[in-house]
C-alpha cells in the first residue's frame, strides 16, 4: 500500500460539543483534507507545538516525553496513520535507538503531538485517505477572503455535515476589540496561567494584525 504524506492545516473547536476539537491534516501533494476529532488536552499540546512563540513555563506531557527520549537517544523517525475503524484512527510511531527500529502503537493525537516535537513526517495510507479524505466546500462569501481563514474549520460542520464544511471566520469578536498592547498582555497572562487554548487564539489575532 502506498503512503501519502500529510501536513497539519489547522485546529478548530466545536461550539456545540464541549471538549471536541478537530485536527485537519492536508495531503502534501493534493487538496484532500483528513479531519480527526481530538480531545482538548491533545489539541492544546498540538497548538503549542505549532505556535513556536508560546513557551509553557513547565513541560507538558509530550514535552516531557521528548526530553526523556532525547536523554536516552531515542528518535522518532515518522508517524503513520495506519488504520480507520468505525471512525477511529489508529497510528504507529516509528522510532529508532542505536540503529534499532521499533514500532509503537499510539493514539493519533498523541502521535502527531510527538511528531511535531521531533520534526518527524506524518503519513497515512492512500486507502485511508480515499475513504476518509474530504474536499472542503467553501461558502460563496468565504471564497473572496484571505486563504488564511482556511486554517480554522468548524468541528460541528465536520461532525454533522460530512463533506460539506464551512469556514469559520476566525478569532472570537472579543479579541478583535482589544488593542495590540492589550492582546500581548492577555497573552502573557494566558501563558502564565497555562491556559494555552486561549493563548493560541490570542496569538492568532496578534498575527493577523502584523
Amino acid at each position: 500500500m502506498s503512503l501519502v504524506r500529510l501536513k497539519i492545516k489547522g485546529i478548530s473547536y466545536s461550539q456545540t460539543q464541549n471538549g471536541a476539537y478537530a485536527l485537519i491534516l492536508n495531503e502534501v501533494e493534493g487538496d484532500r483534507k483528513l479531519p480527526i476529532v481530538i480531545g482538548a488536552f491533545e489539541a492544546q499540546s498540538i497548538a503549542i507545538a505549532l505556535e513556536k512563540e508560546i513557551k509553557p513555563p513547565r513541560p507538558l506531557t509530550h514535552d516531557l516525553f521528548k526530553n526523556f527520549a532525547d536523554r536516552f537517544d531515542i528518535v522518532i523517525k515518522q508517524v503513520i496513520i495506519h488504520k480507520l475503524v468505525d471512525g477511529v484512527f489508529y497510528s504507529s510511531i516509528i522510532c529508532e535507538r542505536d540503529k534499532i527500529e521499533e514500532i509503537i502503537d499510539a493514539r493519533t493525537s498523541d502521535a502527531i503531538a510527538l511528531a511535531l516535537r521531533f520534526n518527524a513526517p506524518i503519513f497515512t495510507y492512500k486507502t485511508i485517505l480515499d475513504k476518509a479524505g474530504i474536499f472542503l466546500k467553501f461558502s460563496s462569501k468565504e471564497k473572496d477572503k484571505d486563504e488564511e481563514t482556511d486554517d480554522s474549520i468548524m468541528v460541528d460542520e465536520i461532525l454533522q455535515e460530512g463533506e460539506t464544511v464551512e469556514i469559520n471566520p476566525g478569532s472570537p469578536d472579543k479579541y478583535k476589540e482589544l488593542s495590540l498592547e492589550e492582546l500581548h498582555t492577555e497573552l502573557d497572562k494566558a501563558v502564565a496561567s497555562e491556559d494555552y487554548e486561549k493563548a493560541a487564539k490570542l496569538r492568532d489575532e496578534i498575527s493577523k494584525r502584523k
